[in-house]
């Protein structure tokens, strides 16, 4: 039987810091939830997703901006080192895949943003 840790998000793009060998990704997640009053309400998380594949960096380089919705899966490693005598504890999200889904200008307008919609005629239409 065969272990995994995977991890699936789906987000916006934050930021995008190309480094010499990998690029790091910031994709902020809403997650809804019921606040105390029982009401809908949203939080958000942001979560660094790291890539080392050439291809999919190249991919990034040239077709992912901020704001743009994307989905990213990989794998979870943890990780430790000492500093200052304490041991700090990670969690590093290796990406497999990165796919851009919406470029930011397609971004549906907030509720309060909306145009109003037009008012549709009532009834059937008859044919003469």
């Amino acid at each position: 039987m065969m272990n995994i840790a995977e991890f699936t998000i789906l987000g916006r793009v934050g930021k995008i810091k190309p480094f010499d060998g990998k690029t790091n990704v910031t994709i902020c997640a809403n997650y809804t939830f019921r606040n105390r009053d029982g009401e809908r309400d949203s939080a958000a998380h942001w979560n660094e997703v790291t890539i080392f594949a050439e291809a999919a960096r190249g991919y990034i380089a040239t077709y992912c901006k901020e704001g743009d919705l994307v989905i990213a899966r990989g794998r979870i490693k943890q990780t430790s080192f000492t500093r200052n005598g304490a041991t700090v504890y990670g969690v590093d999200l290796l990406a497999d895949e990165f796919s851009v889904l919406a470029p930011k200008a397609d971004r549906a307008p907030a509720p309060a943003e909306a145009e109003p919609e037009t008012p549709k005629a009532k009834g059937k239409a008859r044919a003469k």
